[in-house]
C-alpha cells in the first residue's frame, strides 16, 4: 500500500486500490498504543509542556497507565458500555482516561471545560452518563448540580487528592495493577459520543464505534497529516472538540507519532504560537482556520521554524489569502480538510497533489465523496449540492453509528443509500470539492443562490478584517440580503466610511451581486464551544 502520497498519480492509485479492514474485536488501546509499547516503548508518546513543567511520556508509559486505570474503572463497578463524561483541558490525564475508557470498554464522552453546569447537566442526563472525569475546576461545576443527577455514581477527580464524594484520579491509578484488562470490545460496540454544536436546536449526540475513529482515522493520520513514527505533532485544539480526537489521538498514535502538547490556561497568544515553533522540534501542525487569520497578522519577517515540514487545517474553510500569507512567510502551504464530528476525513488537500487555493480538496480514500441532490443522484461538475458519503452497499469506516437515541435525525442523515452532510458544495472538471455553506446557511437573494464563505473570503482579503461573518437576512424586495459581521484589525476605526469600501472591495473580489448591502462591526464573533462561527445567533440579531 502507498505509504506517502507524492504525486496525483499515487493519488488515483491509492483512490482504487485501498479496501477497508475490519476485524472482528478492536481496540484502540489495545491493538494501537499496546502494539507501539511492545514494538517500540520508549518512543515518545506525549511531549506535554506548561509554563515551568515538561513531561516526555512514552508508550510503554502510556500503555501501563492505561491499563491500571481501565482496572481502576472495573473495580469502582463500572460496567461494558456504560457512558463516561470527561471534560479535561490539555493535561496528560485526558490521554490517559480515554485510552483508559476504551480499554475497560466504557464510552468517553469528551466535552470542553467551557461548558456551564447548566450545559453539562444536560449532556450528563441526555447521555445518561455514570460517570465522570474531571479537573477540580469541573468538579465544582458538578458539584453544584449534584443534587439533580442521581444517575452520576462515580465521579473521579484529576488534581484533588481529598474531595468529598471524588476519587482521586491518580490514587485510584496507583492502586490498581498495570496488567492488561481482559476486556474484548467488537469493533462495532460504542466507543465514543460527541455532542454536535450544531445551528439550531439542542446538540444531538453522534454515536462512535470502536472501529469508525480508531482505524478510520488511518486515512487522517497517513495520508492528510502525512505522519511517521519519528514526527512530533502539535494540534492546537481544545480537548472538548472532535478535532482533538482526529488530530490530538487516533490520526497521530495510528501512525507511531509523538504528540506535542501546550498547557496553557491564558486567552490564545498567537505570539506564543510563533515562539513555540521557533523552539520546539515540531514537524507538523493542524490548527483551525481562525488561528492562521491570527497568526498572519503577526509580525512574521524573522520567523523560521526550527522542524516544521507540513502544515494542515480543520474546522471551517481555509480561505485563500491566508494560505497565501502563510506560504509567502513559511514557504509551506496549509493543506485544508474537511470532515465532521460525525466522520474522519471525507475530503482534502493531500501532500504531493496540487492545492487548489480555496478548495476542500480531493475526495479521502476509502471514501465514496459526490455532491447529489435531495433524491441522491450525483449531480455533474458545476452543479450545486449536498455533499454525501455513500454508504450502501458497503458502509465505509469513518462514519458514526447514528445519533444516540435520535432516530428521527438518524433518518433525515441517511437515506437513498447516502450520508448526507448538510454541507452544500460544487465540484469542478478535475474533481476537487468547493464549500459553499452550510445547506441552511446559502443565501437566495433575487434569485441567486449566495455562498456565505465566497463573502467572508472576499471580505478577508481586505486589511481591515480580521474576521467575518455572513448571513441572510429577510428583505421584502430580494427575499434576503446579504449581511455581513466583521471583526476589525487593530488600527482601524468601524464607521459608514470603512463599510462602503468594504462593499466596494468585495464587489471588486467577487461577483457584484454578492456584495453585503449592510454591515455591522464587532468586537468579536460568537462561537460555538468548538469553535464554529454561530450564524444562528447572527441571525437573530435585530
Amino acid at each position: 500500500m502507498i505509504d506517502r502520497i507524492t504525486s496525483r498519480a499515487d493519488y488515483e492509485r491509492l483512490r482504487r486500490t485501498f479496501e477497508w479492514e475490519c476485524p472482528e474485536y478492536f481496540n484502540f488501546g489495545f491493538d494501537v498504543v499496546d502494539r507501539w509499547a511492545m514494538e517500540q516503548p520508549e518512543r515518545t508518546a506525549l511531549h506535554w509542556i506548561s509554563a515551568d513543567v515538561e513531561r516526555i511520556v512514552s508508550y510503554a508509559k502510556l500503555s501501563e497507565r492505561t491499563n491500571q486505570l481501565a482496572n481502576a474503572l472495573e473495580q469502582l463497578g463500572l460496567q461494558r458500555s456504560q457512558r463516561v463524561l470527561v471534560i479535561l483541558p490539555r493535561v496528560v490525564a485526558w490521554w490517559e482516561t480515554l485510552i483508559g475508557l476504551f480499554k475497560a470498554g466504557l464510552v468517553a464522552m469528551p466535552g470542553t471545560s467551557l461548558l456551564t453546569p447548566g450545559d453539562l447537566a444536560y449532556r450528563i442526563k441526555a447521555a445518561e452518563a455514570s460517570a465522570v472525569v474531571t479537573d477540580v475546576d469541573g468538579a465544582n461545576k458538578i458539584d453544584e448540580i449534584a443534587d439533580a443527577l442521581p444517575g452520576l455514581t462515580t465521579k473521579i477527580v484529576v488534581g484533588e487528592s481529598q474531595r468529598p464524594g471524588w476519587h482521586s484520579f491518580d490514587e485510584i491509578i496507583d492502586s490498581s495493577d498495570d496488567q492488561p484488562p481482559s476486556t474484548q470490545t467488537p469493533s462495532g460496540d460504542p466507543a465514543l459520543m460527541y455532542f454536535t454544536s450544531g445551528t439550531t436546536g439542542m446538540p444531538k449526540i453522534v454515536s462512535h464505534t470502536h472501529a469508525s475513529y480508531g482505524i478510520g482515522h488511518t486515512v487522517t493520520g497517513r495520508w492528510w497529516l502525512d505522519l511517521h513514527s519519528d514526527d512530533l505533532h502539535w494540534n492546537i485544539s481544545d480537548t472538548g472538540w472532535a478535532k482533538a480526537a482526529w488530530s490530538s489521538l487516533f490520526g497521530p498514535m495510528i501512525c507511531g507519532a509523538g504528540l506535542f502538547i501546550e498547557y496553557d490556561t491564558g486567552r490564545f497568544n498567537p505570539a506564543r504560537v510563533l515562539e513555540t515553533l521557533t523552539d520546539c522540534p515540531i514537524t507538523t501542525m493542524c490548527a483551525a482556520p481562525t488561528i492562521y487569520r491570527l497568526l498572519i497578522q503577526q509580525d512574521l519577517d524573522s520567523f523560521e521554524p526550527v522542524a516544521l515540514r507540513h502544515c494542515v487545517a480543520a474546522g471551517e474553510p481555509l480561505n485563500p489569502e491566508v494560505i497565501s500569507a502563510w506560504n509567502q512567510a513559511t514557504g509551506l502551504t496549509v493543506r485544508d480538510g474537511y470532515g465532521q464530528t460525525e466522520t474522519v476525513l471525507l475530503c482534502a488537500n493531500f501532500p504531493g497533489v496540487e492545492v487548489k487555493p480555496g478548495s476542500m480538496g480531493l475526495p479521502t480514500p476509502g471514501i465514496d465523496l459526490a455532491v447529489v441532490d435531495e433524491a441522491g443522484n450525483r449531480l455533474p461538475a458545476g452543479r450545486e449540492g449536498q455533499v454525501a458519503v455513500r454508504v450502501e452497499p458497503h458502509r465505509p469506516l469513518g462514519m458514526f453509528r447514528e445519533y444516540w437515541q435520535n432516530s428521527q435525525a438518524t433518518a433525515q442523515a441517511f437515506h437513498d443509500g447516502w450520508y448526507f452532510t448538510g454541507d452544500c458544495a460544487v465540484t469542478d472538471e478535475d474533481g476537487y470539492f468547493w464549500f459553499e455553506g452550510r445547506a441552511d446557511d446559502v443565501i437566495s437573494s433575487s434569485a441567486y443562490r449566495i455562498g456565505p464563505f465566497e463573502v467572508e473570503s472576499a471580505l478577508i482579503e481586505h486589511a481591515a478584517v480580521v474576521e467575518a461573518a455572513v448571513v441572510g437576512k429577510a428583505d421584502a424586495v430580494r427575499g434576503q440580503i446579504v449581511k455581513a459581521f466583521v471583526v476589525l484589525a487593530e488600527g482601524f476605526e468601524e464607521g459608514d466610511e470603512l463599510a462602503v469600501e468594504l462593499q466596494e472591495h468585495v464587489k471588486r473580489v467577487t461577483a457584484p451581486y454578492k456584495y453585503p448591502r449592510e454591515i455591522e462591526f464587532l468586537p468579536e464573533l460568537p462561537k460555538t464551544v468548538s469553535g464554529k462561527i454561530r450564524r444562528v445567533e447572527l441571525r437573530e440579531r435585530p
